[in-house]
């Protein structure tokens, strides 16, 4: 029994210190073998010996050299880029985006598709997400079996449970949603490629911190301004979602989507933005923010135009400009609540909207956040946009499954076993049939 023991204990080494040479040559490559030893903590042993078995099974490839003081000139690695592909989802409420990788995540295919997620069947989101896929491999020109996974951006809580990830989406009507095991019924891929379900904050935060504005920071504040809000906090490097757009920032307030009154989102979220336009005598082209789906993007560029318009002889909408700065307000406030619980390096704001709102906007959220925050965690923040636009959400969820491609050292996963019954339960059962 010990040696069985010691031999799994070696063989997760083996894995842990594979994934360290991986995320090094992915995240700081091409590197050579003389400069992985000192970044992983491995001997030149070890690290010589891995190598090997990374290039021998192709995730691994030389990408040529660089000259060294006084010595041989030093072979440079890099990682294989169409050794395994990823595919991403974004369910927003106003669109549906899929995007197909490779591992280098440079987009090979994408479809997007109109929707107005709230009220929409869950079962016939899954049929798009599984028709979308089908599209993106055939345009790409990937086998399913090359897949590594499939990364899944929600709006909702996401709980991980025996069976899968399940969605608890309040705003848009999904109470308890298996949508991990939905999708695997209804996108019948191979099962050993897994699905990753998560909130679409967390999503975009972990593409912030990986490729973008939040590099180099550790504890940093990504926000997600859309129809609603959320945002992700990252604390020591590690990202987790949290539903900021529903504190309360107005007792007795607006009454929210979720059911609540007086929550954040009531009032910064694109959707709640173009109500409160409208409510004070605003003329969204679409009629406003009941209209739902695309039109809301529609609505908001219009919004942004009759306050800050184009063109220097045309007035401001008084109107527009109003709730702007009133919704900068309550943004300020509630970036002041995170500022104050985390005391983040960084906050960045993405998203949708928060991308077309843009820095005109975020300035005037800025001059808010004194107001409300503890001078010093506010004096040391860095306020600023997103840095991978519209589609970082999507990135981000294919991060997922590139994130457990890592930790399993670049192995394959293995084929979702289907759950047994011990063999007592399964003879009681049989001697107890007709």
């Amino acid at each position: 029994m010990a040696a069985r023991r010691s031999g799994r204990k070696v063989q997760d080494l083996r894995t842990e210190n594979r994934a360290a040479i991986l995320r090094e040559l992915y995240f700081e490559g091409p590197t050579s073998r003389q400069e992985l030893g000192p970044a992983t903590g491995l001997s030149a042993g070890s690290v010589s010996t891995l190598v090997a078995d990374l290039v021998a099974e192709n995730l691994v490839q030389e990408a040529g050299s660089i000259e060294s003081e006084g010595g041989r000139p030093r072979i440079l690695l890099r990682i294989v880029p169409r050794s395994g592909y990823l595919i991403g989802v974004d369910v927003g409420e106003t669109r549906l985006r899929i995007e197909l990788f490779d591992l280098a995540l440079a987009e090979l295919a994408r479809v997007e598709t109109p929707l107005e997620l709230k009220g929409h069947p869950v079962d016939l989101v899954a049929g798009h997400i599984a028709d979308g896929i089908g599209e993106v491999l055939a345009t790409g020109g990937v086998a399913a079996e090359q897949l590594l996974g499939v990364g899944i951006g929600v709006p909702g809580i996401v709980a991980q449970e025996a069976d899968g990830a399940v969605v608890h989406g309040q705003t848009i009507g999904w109470d308890a949603v298996p949508l991990e095991a939905l999708l695997r019924r209804t996108c019948q891929l191979p099962s050993h490629v897994g699905f990753f379900v998560d909130n679409g904050a967390m999503t975009l935060g972990q593409a912030e911190m990986w490729f973008g504005a939040g590099r180099g920071a550790k504890d940093a504040v990504v926000v997600l301004f859309g129809s609603g809000v959320g945002a992700c906090v990252v604390a020591g490097g590690a990202p987790r979602s949290v539903e900021w757009g529903h504190l309360t920032v107005h007792v007795q307030g607006r009454r929210c989507r979720c059911g609540a009154v007086g929550c954040l989102e009531a009032y910064a979220g694109a959707e709640a933005l173009l109500e409160r336009w409208q409510e004070a005598g605003g003329r969204p082209p679409g009629g406003g923010a009941s209209l739902g789906g695309a039109q809301e993007e529609v609505d908001l560029t219009s919004m942004l135009a009759a306050a800050y318009p184009a063109d220097d002889a045309q007035r401001p909408d008084a109107t527009a400009v109003a709730v702007l700065e009133e919704t900068a307000e309550y943004l300020g406030a509630g970036l002041s609540g995170l500022i104050n619980l985390f005391r983040p390096e960084r906050i960045l704001v993405g998203g949708w909207a928060g991308l077309q709102l843009g820095d005109r906007f975020l300035d005037t959220v800025r001059q808010h956040v004194p107001k409300y925050a503890l001078a010093y965690p506010a004096e040391r923040v860095d306020l600023r946009l997103g840095r991978l636009g519209p589609d970082a959400v999507t990135v981000g969820a294919a991060t997922l499954p590139l994130a457990a491609f890592f930790a399993r050292g670049g192995r394959s996963a293995a084929p979702a076993r289907v759950a047994e019954r011990p063999a007592w339960q399964t003879t009681l059962r049989q001697r107890a049939l007709p």
